[in-house]
């Protein structure tokens, strides 16, 4: 039986307006999704940044790619000692990386002891690859290493779930995991008006009674956001990202403020993992290929400087989806309204290809 491929929607929307320290100027953007709202919705978001000097100002503040290793000790105070003296060595795990990968450079090692057990949260930079295969051959080669230094210590696994990836987990967001991206906007409040059918007061009092309480009492972890996992799974699948990667990519906060009658709107993404090179990202998936050439991002750059200019689209994208959904939570009916006219009667947006 042969294999049958999948087909996913795709439109591109936009063009949105973006600006910081990774991109500039106006971006159409690609979306995968079955959920055809989503086009439009972002697409509104889209427009309110066409309308505001400078748009969206996306800021990368951090990148890194992480691994955990396990390893047992006699006991935690004999892993205590160890995690010190190899800590105190962490120039010559530097050293080692260098010699092993051209582009991962490792920048910080993190204990941390539970009972016998130690892990090591090692941190890397990788260039424009989001790093999954990079950080996990970099340990691979550490550990032989330390456990040469540390004799006592037992090889458990090359992950411990402290890294931690496609999981929703507190140390992501403290530590840092994938490229940290905050996405901003300050709307003039004619435009909510006018174009969000809506208002600066209404906005912020929906933001904070859904996203921040309820998504407290909801027990949400390190995430007070109305629907970042829909703009990412659309990006994510559109760009040849590991698209299971939403999963904490998804955690992050919404803020929303009144600056007079003017709105201030951000996104907190504080680990989108997203790369330009690696797996699913070569020419023999050529649509990929070609939103990436589109998106700007196979320039020749300093390395990393094609991914992080991707997080910070991303992160526009995000912004622009949210924004709209939450304008529109602030109308009785316009949520299920738009669902209705888009998929119920079988209405298909112009423009969007299987």
């Amino acid at each position: 039986m042969s294999d049958l491929q999948t087909p996913i929607p795709t439109k591109w929307v936009g063009p949105i307006r973006v600006s910081g320290n990774a991109v500039e100027g106006e971006h159409e953007v690609p979306l995968a999704t079955y959920e055809s709202p989503l086009w439009p919705s972002v697409g509104r978001g889209a427009r309110i940044s066409r309308m505001i000097e400078g748009g969206i100002v996306s800021t990368v503040v951090d990148e890194r790619m992480t691994r955990s290793v396990v390893v047992r000790a006699a006991s935690a105070a004999a892993a205590h000692i160890s995690a010190g003296r190899i800590l105190a060595r962490q120039s010559e795990l530097e050293t080692i990386v260098v010699g092993q990968s051209r582009f991962a450079k490792l920048i910080e090692v993190h204990p941390e002891i539970v009972g016998d057990l130690l892990f090591l949260r090692f941190a890397f930079t990788t260039g424009d690859a989001s790093g999954h295969n990079m950080v996990t051959q970099a340990a691979d080669t550490l550990l032989p290493a330390i456990l040469a230094w540390e004799p006592e210590l037992r090889y458990v696994s090359i992950s411990g779930n402290f890294c931690s990836d496609k999981k929703a987990t507190a140390v992501n967001g403290i530590r840092g995991r994938g490229r940290n991206t905050i996405a901003e906007i300050v709307i003039p409040g004619e435009i909510v008006e006018k174009r969000l059918r809506s208002s600066t007061e209404r906005i912020v009092e929906l933001n904070t009674a859904k996203n921040l309480v309820g998504s407290t009492i909801a027990g949400a972890l390190r995430s007070a956001n109305a629907h970042y996992a829909n703009m990412l799974l659309g990006f994510y699948l559109a760009t040849g990202q590991d698209a299971a990667n939403i999963v904490e990519g998804s955690q992050g906060i919404t803020l929303a403020q009144a600056r007079g009658d003017d709105l201030y709107f951000s996104c907190s993404l504080p680990h989108l993992i997203v790369g330009t090179v690696g797996n699913g990202k070569g020419n023999d998936l050529p649509v990929v290929e070609d939103a990436l050439v589109r998106l700007g991002c196979r320039e020749d750059r300093e390395p990393g400087a094609n991914a992080r200019r991707l997080a910070a689209l991303c992160a526009a994208t995000v912004l622009c989806g949210e924004l709209s959904l939450l304008a529109a939570q602030t109308n009785p009916g316009e949520l299920m309204a738009a669902h209705v006219a888009m998929e119920r009667r079988g209405h298909r947006p112009e423009g969007a290809s299987a």
